[in-house]
């Protein structure tokens, strides 16, 4: 029977793509198919079923009592329905200041957009932006406090910028003698690890670390390794606490995230398919901003023989999304997502496949920040000359063994 619905599926598939894509996307579509019928199946944890370390309060709570508390968060941190800000002042925490990441402290703000400092109009404490100019808390910035807490939702891929915020406050709080608690949240890609190993050539706010694009680990997990590595400016140590999850399942995908992590990943789709999409980040080809499907939909003018269509629009979290009122052509790979999970790895074909669509010279199709997302100039190079897949998964290989051995000393949670 499965073997049935397999060869309808990818029939079904002939029809409406094949006159119109390239063969490596139509075979590409069959692999996502095939794929799911040969390998083990990744099982799906609802994110209800986990407890968080910010749901830990017994744990944390005792250590902030008579003390200055500075707490990095954003519209993730939540405990319940309500946010972990709020509840700590319930309990009477004396909360002096809060760090805003990128999108801000309330996750309203769109990708890229600075985000100002001020008062929160709820609470009324003052809020620090660590985005834009200002990523690492100053001197100042941590005058007056005591002890910091970290709690912010990540998604486990390295060009995700929470971690590398992360990084720095705990760099500032090793250099200024001041705890950090990170309340540990699930990692919804912690079930496989993939991707280019960053190179030092490209170390920028996309990428800190000599890490992989996918490296299923908690934040957690991959603060205890920052600091066991020594990769903190200087060799410096962070006096760090890590309040860990309970009943958390690394071998499966976290569904059903309470809040959206980032303005632009609003469900489940959108954060299985975000490690592999985000390589566009570095093209000319659209993540389908201004429209209601980001990170789920891709195109772009050039590509006008793809069948799927869609202009963006100026929206309140995509204020000047690219091509805005423009058509654009590609694909809807919103029906994907079991293909996806099944797969378990960063998917670097698609770019291959719209590099071959488009009109455009490399020097066109991408851009300099191509690379960074990637962590090498060696996957570009690779797309360009038309390399298998398997010859580029190969070369990834070695960085990634080399990695794993590292990763493993770190680990909270039993490893997959």
């Amino acid at each position: 029977m499965a073997f049935f619905v397999f060869c309808k599926s990818v029939y079904l598939l002939y029809l409406q793509y094949y006159s119109k894509l390239s063969m490596r996307l139509f075979f590409l579509a069959i692999l996502f198919l095939n794929v799911s019928l040969l390998v083990s199946q990744v099982g799906i944890q609802s994110y209800q079923s986990i407890s968080s370390g910010a749901q830990q309060i017994e744990l944390y709570l005792p250590k902030l009592k008579n003390k200055r508390v500075a707490i990095v968060t954003n519209a993730s941190g939540i405990i319940g329905r309500q946010h972990i800000v709020d509840t700590l002042l319930k309990h009477k925490v004396n909360i002096v200041k809060i760090f805003g990441p990128e999108h801000g402290f309330r996750g309203t703000a769109d990708a890229g957009e600075k985000v100002k400092s001020g008062k929160d109009p709820i609470t009324n404490i003052t809020v620090i932006s660590l985005y834009g100019s200002h990523k690492k808390p100053t001197k100042e910035d941590l005058k007056g406090v005591d002890i910091v807490i970290y709690d912010i939702q990540d998604v486990g891929v390295r060009f995700y910028t929470y971690i590398s915020t992360m990084t720095y406050v705990m760099e500032a709080c090793a250099e200024n003698n001041k705890e950090l608690i990170i309340l540990d949240r699930p990692n919804p890609n912690g079930f496989y690890i993939d991707g280019p190993v960053m190179t030092d050539a490209y170390k920028s706010f996309l990428g800190l670390h000599n890490v992989p694009v996918v490296y299923g680990m908690t934040c957690g997990e991959y603060a205890q390794m920052v600091n066991g590595e020594g990769w903190l400016k200087n060799k410096v140590h962070c006096k760090l606490t890590v309040i860990p999850l309970l009943n958390y399942d690394r071998t499966k995908f976290v569904s059903g995230l309470p809040v959206k992590p980032s303005p632009n990943l609003p469900n489940d789709t959108a954060v299985l398919l975000y490690p592999g999409l985000g390589l566009f980040e570095g093209t000319i080809v659209s993540l389908g901003r201004g429209t209601e499907f980001p990170f789920q939909v891709i195109g772009c003018p050039a590509s006008t023989t793809f069948t799927y269509n869609f202009s963006p629009q100026s929206t309140a979290i995509s204020k000047k999304p690219k091509y805005q009122d423009t058509l654009c052509h590609g694909v809807d790979l919103r029906s994907l997502f079991n293909q996806q999970l099944q797969k378990r790895s960063v998917n670097i074909d698609l770019v291959a496949s719209f590099y071959d669509q488009s009109n455009h010279k490399q020097s066109v199709f991408f851009d300099k920040n191509f690379n960074y997302h990637a962590g090498n100039e060696e996957l570009k190079d690779q797309i360009i000359h038309h390399v298998s897949e398997k010859v580029i998964r190969a070369s990834w290989q070695p960085g990634l063994d080399a990695f794993k051995q590292i990763r493993k000393k770190y680990l909270i949670y039993q490893d997959f």
